[in-house]
């Protein structure tokens, strides 16, 4: 029970009329408002629960989950709520350059630099036999430029993220540095 929450519905004004006039069920009903107006409250703001931008901050985790993150503590309250927000927009591109460097740039927050190349590519040429692009060996080369924090625990860090989206048969070349802080 939630002290001096009301009810949008009293129980009371739900009964036929000839019920309502009862004095016994007059001074009961209302205890049962008084129980089931959290439920109308928490039905009324369910979009609050559910949306990442809105959610309590202790209900984030468990939104996570729906959309298949594993919440890092290093992240900021708003970096988890922007990465469970889109997480199913960069589900949709998972192994893409544009996905992995997505979901990276969200991980590092805003004042990091993530670079992803990849070595294969298609071409078109109006010379026959013209060089194939891209290289031999296929991979991916993942650079990110962070401004503050130990690179070696933040490369651990982003070894696992970097598993979750590049697909399984590329080898990853990735290097985390600091960069110089602008001011």
């Amino acid at each position: 029970m939630v002290p001096m929450l009301g009810t949008p519905v009293p129980l009371l004004t739900r009964l036929p009329a000839i019920l309502q006039e009862d004095e016994f069920l007059g001074r009961a009903i209302p205890a049962f408002d008084e129980v089931i107006a959290p439920v109308y409250s928490t039905l009324d703001n369910l979009e609050a629960y559910v949306r990442p931008e809105y959610a309590p901050t202790d209900f984030l985790a468990w939104l996570a989950g729906w959309v298949d993150v594993d919440i890092d503590e290093q992240w900021t309250e708003e970096q988890r709520r922007r990465i469970v927000a889109d997480a199913p927009m960069l589900h949709r591109r998972v192994g893409t350059v544009g996905g992995i460097r997505d979901t990276l740039q969200l991980a590092a927050g805003p004042a990091a630099t993530v670079e992803v190349k990849e070595s294969g590519g298609t071409a078109w040429s109006t010379e026959p036999g013209a060089p194939l692009p891209g290289a031999a060996e296929a991979h991916i080369v993942i650079t990110v430029t962070i401004t503050g924090g130990d690179p070696g625990d933040i490369e651990r860090r982003f070894e696992r993220l970097a598993a979750a989206v590049v697909p399984g048969y590329l080898p990853v070349h990735l290097s985390v540095s600091t960069g110089e802080e602008s001011s």
